[in-house]
């Protein structure tokens, strides 16, 4: 079993990042294989609309670091995505990933009965987190993907809130609501 954790800030070791991080490190503590992805170190362009990626041999045209990242989304057996809110929704950068899945789609549904749940980071409690898990759980769903939240703590999934680096690690209620996250997360992929 492999879980990949996707960080889509920008900020290579922010908030998100640390979040995601505590996921996966959660479910590597129960003995599944983990990996994990920062788009802030990834050059992804955004979607073009040529719709070359929707025939065989079903890969986008554009060369960047988008191709790499798809191939871990396929060999995962569920993906843990992190935003942090940007104006209520996920980030620019994690969007155009968001796009580029289409070759996935266009290939048989690559990512159909794979588990996957929303990690989001915002600057207060209630500063549209669950807006940002929403938008992610929609293309989990267009993907035909499980989607799961987190347990006991009621929430769309790992929820933090953090302004300058490192605040959700201080942030007792996010770590929770994400370690639940995870908990779901492997109870759907260890049977």
């Amino acid at each position: 079993m492999k879980v990949l954790g996707i960080s889509g800030s920008p900020r290579k070791d922010g908030n998100t990042a640390l979040l995601v991080k505590k996921a996966i490190e959660f479910c590597e503590r129960e003995g599944v294989s983990v990996s994990f992805i920062s788009l802030s170190e990834k050059r992804i362009e955004h979607c073009r609309g040529c719709r070359a990626c929707i025939k065989p041999p079903y890969k986008c045209a554009q060369e960047d670091d988008v191709s790499e990242i798809l191939e871990e989304m396929k060999s995962a057996d569920a993906i843990l995505v992190g935003s942090p809110t940007y104006f209520s929704s996920v980030s620019g950068k994690l969007k155009s990933l968001f796009d580029r899945t289409l070759p996935l789609r266009a290939d048989n549904y690559r990512l159909s009965g794979k588990v996957g749940g929303a990690i989001a980071v915002g600057g207060s409690r209630n500063g549209g987190q669950e807006l940002v898990c929403m938008n992610i759980h929609n293309w989990m769903l267009l993907h035909e993907m499980v989607v799961v939240s987190d347990k006991e703590t009621a929430h769309f999934g790992g929820i933090g809130v953090g302004r300058n680096p490192g605040d959700v690690l201080k942030d007792d209620v996010g770590i929770k609501t994400t370690e639940n996250l995870a908990r779901s997360l492997l109870d759907f992929i260890i049977k």
